[in-house]
């Protein structure tokens, strides 16, 4: 059990990394025209680039149901592990950064300042190049010393 357990977490810990090289290279690449409409926006709930949930989902979802099928619960983990990040993904990305859903929009979190500040400066970025941040749970240290200094600014202000 430990080692399905330590599989999940250790798949889960490696989507960060995959899904980075895929944004920045599939999303930003090939596949734009998906991607496109995420960064500029048009009307209307749903965008072409909600595709990528099915093109993460479908792996996930394969592993989890053959390896139960065939009791090879290392598949079940890797499929698992991929499930748990989308529904992180999801959180972070969908209702936190995008706010499409209302959940948790007047959060002062540290951390979730600074994921949604390096966002935005993804976000800054109306085409596919030149892009920046392209990761999802870990967050370069610049855009910590920003959300840092505007925190600091911020009380500086509050003491005058």
């Amino acid at each position: 059990m430990i080692l399905y357990i330590a599989i999940t977490l250790l798949v889960f810990a490696a989507m960060e990394g995959i899904t980075w090289l895929t944004h920045k290279y599939v999303m930003h690449g090939f596949l734009w025209y998906l991607h496109e409409d995420h960064h500029q926006k048009t009307d209307g709930f749903f965008e072409k680039n909600d595709a990528f949930f099915l093109i993460f989902a479908i792996p996930s979802w394969l592993c989890i149901m053959l390896g139960s099928m065939n009791q090879n619960y290392i598949a079940v983990s890797i499929g698992a592990g991929i499930a748990m990040y989308g529904a992180a993904y999801f959180i972070v990305h969908e209702v936190i950064i995008h706010q499409r859903f209302k959940w948790f929009s007047k959060s002062n979190n540290r951390y979730i300042k600074v994921i949604r500040w390096a966002h935005k400066m993804h976000h800054k970025h109306l085409d596919k190049q030149d892009g920046e941040s392209f990761g999802m749970l870990i967050v370069a240290a610049k855009y910590w010393d920003k959300v840092k200094k505007d925190e600091s600014f911020q009380q500086s202000r509050k003491a005058v």
